[in-house]
């Protein structure tokens, strides 16, 4: 293994958002794993749930801010961690949603998340020798930005305002703002006006 020193000057949370790499042997990885367990508790009493308003107050205790009464979630919803998620007004998430969020998701006002959609903010190195270190970068989805079911939005990417990911796509690369966007990996397909 490479010989790998941890960036003292700055917290595990901190790292994690400037898209450091993060290792399980960081002394402050126990951190991290407090904020896991916690979410772990509370998105099972979540995904319990048969009540909107529920859902919306718990996973507001899970990313720690309060969800605009606006914005609704239907359960089930995945997240890891959740502290790093930013959900705006009116937006509309889904079943089966899965935010993976330690470099940050950033959801506008107004964003539709159709079911099954992944935002994945958490990558590895190619090294075999450092795989299992967490490397992250942010995903942004602009207002009125809608991702079509099933897709995946991978990590560093911004979806334009009104922009549309069709269903099934994988989005590598950011895409612009009013524009459809489609495939594996998407591609451009049409501007909307």
């Amino acid at each position: 293994m490479k010989n790998i020193t941890f960036g003292n000057e700055e917290n595990i949370f901190d790292r994690l958002l400037a898209g450091k790499a993060v290792r399980l042997n960081d002394p402050e990885y126990h951190k991290i794993s407090q904020v896991v367990n916690s979410t772990m508790g509370l998105a099972q009493k979540m995904n319990s749930s048969g009540n909107i308003d529920l859902v919306r107050n718990i996973l507001s205790e899970i990313i720690d801010k309060p969800i605009d009464k606006s914005t609704i979630i239907f359960p089930p919803f995945y997240t890891n961690f959740g502290r790093f998620i930013h959900i705006g007004k009116n937006a509309f998430i889904n079943h089966a949603c899965s935010f993976l969020d330690m470099g940050g998701i950033y959801i506008d006002d107004e964003v539709l998340i159709g079911p099954k959609v992944n935002l994945i903010t958490e990558n590895h190195p190619l090294d075999p020798e450092d795989r299992k270190a967490l490397i992250a970068k942010p995903i942004t989805l602009k207002r009125r930005a809608w991702i079509g079911a099933g897709s995946t939005i991978l990590p560093g990417v911004t979806v334009g305002q009104n922009a549309v990911v069709a269903a099934g796509s994988v989005v590598s690369k950011d895409v612009p703002d009013n524009v459809v966007v489609g495939g594996v990996p998407a591609k451009f397909i049409k501007s909307i006006y």
